[in-house]
């Protein structure tokens, strides 16, 4: 954003006491304070300033709602706002990410209004990993109905899958095996079928089993 604003001193006051990071929003922006005489555009000045704070703090205050599970308010911020459901708070995470994971109304909200659902943090962790762990089927299904991968490895090669095993998640592990790749081993190089026998879950491994040769 390219601010041009020719004013007088005493009507550009306002802007010498805004913080500094608004000067440096979104690129450049030029205050020329030279020119005394002639219309002023602080008051466009001020508008655009304003909005510029409102989405920082929306984009702050949409993450938040996310991880209280809120979804009154997530959903005001998303329409009443427009704040884009991939802006990133403080942490550099999105609501999708911090979402609370039993609730998965914010969830379909969010990938509805174009949330991305295969967004991994520095770890490689995916919102559909946090939904194996926790075991909350029905929030792992919204995910995978919006476009979310079951096969994206973490950092250390795991599958939604093999985190579902070692949780013990049954239903979480009945759902993802049909659509999981099976053969496909973390870094420790263990398959599911490795991390289930690993876990002393037989009748997991039969199940696995069963989709593995089919």
């Amino acid at each position: 954003m390219l601010l041009l604003a020719r004013c007088s001193r005493q009507q550009s006051s306002w802007l010498f006491s805004l913080p500094r990071a608004f000067m440096c929003f979104n690129g450049p922006t030029v205050v020329d304070f030279h020119g005394v005489r002639g219309a002023c555009a602080v008051e466009q000045a001020r508008t655009e300033f304003i909005m510029v704070l409102s989405q920082m703090d929306a984009g702050k205050a949409l993450t938040a709602a996310a991880a209280k599970g809120n979804t009154s308010e997530v959903q005001r911020i998303l329409e009443e706002c427009r704040v884009h459901p991939d802006t990133r708070n403080e942490f550099g995470r999105t609501a999708l990410q911090v979402m609370m994971m039993g609730n998965s109304k914010i969830a379909s909200l969010l990938l509805e209004k174009g949330a991305d659902a295969n967004v991994q943090d520095k770890h490689g962790i995916a919102p559909v990993h946090d939904a194996a762990r926790t075991g909350f089927l029905d929030t792992l299904q919204v995910l995978v109905e919006n476009g979310a991968s079951v096969n994206i490895p973490d950092q250390n090669g795991a599958l939604p899958i093999h985190i579902a095993i070692w949780e013990g998640h049954r239903d979480v592990v009945q759902f993802l095996a049909p659509r999981s790749n099976l053969k496909h081993a973390n870094q420790s190089g263990q398959t599911a079928i490795d991390v289930a026998r690993a876990s002393c879950v037989p009748d997991m491994m039969d199940s696995l089993f069963a989709h593995i040769h089919s």
